[in-house]
């Protein structure tokens, strides 16, 4: 792997490391959450569609990259969720674990990358030590109350396994179809947009939800662009030509060491010392796993 591209197999873990810190501090419900994050993601596209004069997809390769946005937004609605429930330091780690494992299965046994013996074994040994990392992350030394942080692991763990569905859609449907990243944007986020969208319009039956007119449904456009440059880089860095799927997937979920610090130190999600020391070994873990990937 040349210098260039482990630059931008690291650009999404920037991006999507912030996002959910920003997407805290701003607040709201997941249904504020999701319009601001995938309008943000749509207005950024649009610009950079405008600036690089990309021309829009069609038929076949339209529906999969617009699908992929699709799967996205419904993954990412349950996520939301579930940072309600567990809170950012310890959701992301969780969902962290779920993603490498389905997408780096998907890219080898259906994409097939990591051709060779070695590779295999180096690549799952990889992994393997990930969802080490991140279940030590996940340790905590006592229950906390519900109201302490709304710390409801089953629940939340339960709504990141389903959100894994879409995730994996959201990786997979691109690589169906032989697109560019720049050309794959826009699409996919209309498909964010849309499912967003239609999310809010259910959720407006209820009379205590206003999420076309709550300030966090705007302020969270912030929070958008910064998802959408990892989006975008991404794309470009899951490509076969410059890392692939398992690699480049595996470099951006390196975020995981930002948003879990950020939970912890930024949104004051408490920690014991011993939580402390067992979270700083995982992420540990999982920084040199992600780092034997770059050698494939």
């Amino acid at each position: 792997m040349n210098a260039l591209n482990l630059l931008i197999g690291l650009m999404p873990m920037i991006g999507w490391g912030l996002f959910p810190i920003l997407t805290g501090k701003f607040g709201g419900k997941p249904v504020n959450q999701i319009l601001g994050t995938t309008y943000g993601t749509l207005l950024f596209a649009i610009v950079v569609a405008l600036v690089r004069q990309t021309p829009m997809l069609s038929g076949k390769a339209f529906l999969f990259t617009f699908l992929s946005g699709v799967f996205w937004s419904a993954g990412q609605i349950l996520v939301f969720y579930a940072f309600a429930e567990m809170g950012v330091s310890r959701t992301m780690p969780v969902s962290t674990g779920f993603q490498l494992v389905g997408a780096s299965l998907w890219s080898v046994i259906v994409l097939g990358e990591w051709a060779t013996g070695n590779a295999k074994l180096i690549g799952f040994s990889a992994i393997i030590l990930i969802i080490f990392g991140v279940w030590l992350t996940t340790y905590s030394e006592k229950k906390l109350p519900k109201e302490d942080g709304g710390m409801n692991a089953v629940k939340g763990v339960l709504l990141v396994a389903c959100a894994e569905i879409g995730y994996l859609g959201y990786s997979a449907f691109p690589q169906a179809v032989s697109v560019s990243g720049f050309s794959a944007f826009l699409p996919q986020a209309l498909g964010m947009a849309v499912v967003a969208t239609v999310f809010a319009i259910a959720t407006k039956g209820n009379r205590a939800e206003k999420p076309f007119k709550t300030k966090s449904s705007y302020t969270n456009i912030i929070s958008g662009l910064f998802f959408a440059f990892a989006a975008l880089t991404y794309l470009i860095s899951a490509r076969p030509s410059v890392n692939g799927l398992a690699t480049g997937f595996i470099l951006s979920q390196m975020n995981v060491v930002i948003a879990t610090l950020g939970g912890i130190y930024i949104l004051h999600e408490k920690k014991t010392k011993k939580e402390m020391g067992f979270i700083l070994a995982g992420l540990v873990l999982v920084v040199i796993a992600g780092s034997v990937t770059t050698l494939l």
